[in-house]
């Protein structure tokens, strides 16, 4: 298939490029290299640097390549400057898909996954989260990606659209292969954090809060390793359906705390990693993970590497490997 990953050269773009290259798949990375990396994208892949904001652009390349379905990653995704810069999220997460979208009906192109988040569900009042929970989301990132999910499932009753809208817990790990991993500016995942004070770039990791309603006081998190997310993805683009939507939410079905993933990088890395605890920061539910029934049921698909430990040596043998990034 033909596929175009837009946001190609970030963390998990770059994964789908490199897993759709792997099973044979003919793959354009479009990213505008804000945050991505040009060093991440598979050198079997063609890079296109443009943004979504570029609808005739887009349009044009993906007549160009012939192209039969999308990927759509590229997305602004922290969620406190979501709150301190709304119009930003607004434009770049909903304006700027709207856009994409404009460019796939210009150039016929009817099949897309589009990456959204369990930020929608807001502060669910049961967990494990199940697809039917409601959806009210706190902070103008989790509803820039509800917006969309809204706006596909409209386009899909008006133009026959076929999409997915996975909806991510926690995504962790670094291809198995150490090829390429996480390198975010600034970093704001907890297990690179970690992973920096263990080769010395912190002083100390930060504990928000230890009062929490969890067996250790720590908040309690879904980590779902980045291959297992991105062949979800090439699952979910094989079975779309024209004219509907498909949502599942992609974790391990189990949660980890702070103090285990931490814990878990001592053990991986062998290094002492000194931490300081302090106040709970604003909007953070005790526990958040996924209930996975859904996409097992439907799509006969489950996350395999599921072992902390193992998603937490994936990502530390990028880093050694890499302490600067891909700089």
């Amino acid at each position: 298939m033909k596929i175009v990953v837009i946001g190609g050269a970030g963390y998990i773009g770059s994964h789908a490029v490199k897993l759709l290259v792997e099973r044979r798949h003919d793959v354009v990375a479009v990213d505008n290299l804000t945050n991505g990396h040009r060093g991440s994208v598979n050198a079997k892949a063609r890079l296109e640097v443009l943004d979504c904001a570029n609808t005739a652009g887009l349009a044009a390349l993906f007549k160009l390549h012939g192209t039969q379905a999308v990927m759509h990653f590229a997305a602004n995704a922290y969620v406190g400057e979501s709150v301190s810069d709304p119009r930003k999220y607004y434009r770049n997460n909903v304006g700027n898909t709207i856009s994409m979208l404009d460019a796939m009906r210009l150039a016929d192109v009817k099949r897309l996954v589009f990456s959204s988040t369990c930020a929608t569900y807001g502060e669910p009042k049961t967990v494990p989260i199940t697809e039917d929970l409601p959806q009210n989301p706190i902070s103008p990132y989790g509803m820039s990606k509800l917006m969309v999910e809204k706006i596909l499932l409209d386009c899909a009753h008006a133009e026959n659209l076929a999409f997915a809208a996975p909806r991510y817990f926690n995504v962790a790990g670094a291809a198995m292969d150490g090829t390429i991993g996480e390198d975010h500016r600034p970093e704001s995942h907890i297990i690179p954090i970690v992973l920096q004070a263990a080769l010395g770039q912190r002083s100390h990791v930060d504990i928000y809060g230890n009062d929490y309603p969890t067996p250790d006081g720590t908040c309690i998190r879904d980590y779902i390793h980045v291959w297992d997310l991105v062949e979800a993805h090439l699952v979910l683009l094989e079975n779309l359906q024209a004219g509907k939507g498909l949502f599942y939410n992609l974790g391990v079905g189990r949660g980890y705390s702070v103090r285990e993933i931490i814990e878990s990088c001592r053990r991986v890395t062998g290094k002492p990693i000194a931490t300081r605890e302090t106040a709970r920061r604003p909007g953070d539910p005790p526990a958040l993970f996924a209930a996975p029934d859904k996409i097992a049921r439907d799509m006969n698909w489950r996350a395999k590497i599921t072992d902390l430990d193992t998603i937490v040596d994936s990502a530390w043998r990028w880093f050694k490997a890499n302490p600067a990034g891909y700089r």
